[in-house]
């Protein structure tokens, strides 16, 4: 683990869980038969508006870390909706799998040629992205600390 988080900072965990957040939102609309973005369906909004709570939980992350604070009850209701958020990214890895394996059925129709390719970098994105979110859950208690709300009002020193 001493290796790893030698690689992966806390900035470089942001950044990367950044980067593979924003694609995933876009890919979110693809249509992996059709070829073509389809906005117009509303469960297609379902998994941008989670990841607003994963982009959120981050920026708590890098503001307690800059400024040195301890974690408070806010960011531990962040983190519990992220638990539960990690269950829909779960969900999104079956759901691409199952369409990679739905395709074999498929061998008498037109299937686009970025079908492969545009299936298997969402699969990849989407497998990185729990692991991300997982270590970012193991630096904010490295880093930040455990939620202790026993001692949180000892601790808590308005003059400075």
């Amino acid at each position: 683990m001493r290796t790893l988080t030698k690689f992966l900072t806390w900035k470089t965990t942001i950044i990367c869980t950044l980067s593979v957040i924003f694609p995933l939102v876009v890919l979110n609309f693809y249509g992996y038969y059709t070829n073509s973005f389809d906005v117009s369906k509303v469960g297609n909004y379902i998994f941008p508006i989670l990841c607003v709570v994963h982009i959120l939980y981050l920026y708590v992350i890098w503001f307690k870390i800059r400024e040195n604070e301890l974690p408070d009850p806010k960011m531990r209701n962040i983190e519990y909706a992220l638990y539960a958020i990690l269950l829909v990214y779960v969900f999104k890895i079956f759901q691409t799998i199952q369409v990679l394996v739905s395709a074999a059925g498929f061998e008498g129709h037109v299937i686009p040629s970025t079908f492969m390719p545009m299936a298997v970098i969402t699969l990849i994105m989407s497998i990185i992205l729990p692991f991300l979110t997982l270590y970012t859950f193991w630096l904010r208690r490295k880093i930040i600390g455990v939620y202790n709300f026993e001692n949180y009002n000892n601790n808590l020193n308005i003059w400075q």
